[in-house]
C-alpha cells in the first residue's frame, strides 16, 4: 500500500509571517496540532502545538507579535506520496515524529500522513512506529 492511499490530502498551509496567535487559533478551529508552513509554492517548515509551547510560550513571547517563522521547525522530514506505507511508518519511527508531510516527486506538498492514518490501515505498523518514536535513532531524511 502506498502513502497516497491513506494520507490526508486536505491540508491547511500557513505562511511564515502569520502570528503565532493566529496559527494557534487555526489549529484549534481545525482540530490539529500540526500545520505545514509554506512560502510561495514550497514547503519551508512545519509548526506543531509543541513548537508553539517550547519556542514561543515558554520563552515569554507575545503570540500576537511573534511570527510562525520564529517558532516553526525548519528541518523537514517527509515522505513521497508513492512511498510504501511500511517505509513511511519506519521513517516516522526513526525521526520520532507523529506527522509527516507528503510530497510529490516535484517536492510539492500533497498531503500529511499521521500515525492515526497508519493505524487505521496497519495496526502492526503503527505500533512499531509508536515504539520507535520513543527510542533514540538515526538521521531522518530532510529537504536540502
Amino acid at each position: 500500500m502506498q502513502v497516497k492511499d491513506v494520507m490526508h490530502s486536505q491540508v491547511e498551509v500557513i505562511g511564515p509571517d502569520l502570528s503565532v496567535y493566529d496559527a494557534a487559533r487555526m489549529m484549534r478551529d481545525i482540530d490539529t496540532g500540526f500545520l505545514p508552513v509554506g512560502e510561495g509554492d514550497r514547503l519551508i517548515g512545519t509548526l506543531t502545538d509543541r513548537d508553539i509551547t517550547m519556542r514561543s510560550t515558554a520563552e515569554g513571547k507575545d503570540p500576537n507579535q511573534s511570527k510562525v517563522r520564529e517558532a516553526m521547525s525548519e528541518k523537514l522530514v517527509y515522505c513521497f506520496e508513492d512511498d510504501d506505507l511500511n517505509e513511511a511508518a519506519a521513517l516516522m519511527g526513526e525521526a520520532q515524529i507523529r506527522r509527516l508531510p507528503v510530497l510529490n516527486r516535484d517536492k510539492r506538498l500533497v498531503g500529511v500522513l499521521s500515525l492515526g492514518d497508519v493505524s487505521e490501515h496497519e495496526q502492526r505498523l503503527a505500533g512499531q512506529a509508536e515504539k520507535d518514536v520513543h527510542q533514540d535513532s538515526g538521521q531522518p531524511r530532510s529537504i536540502s
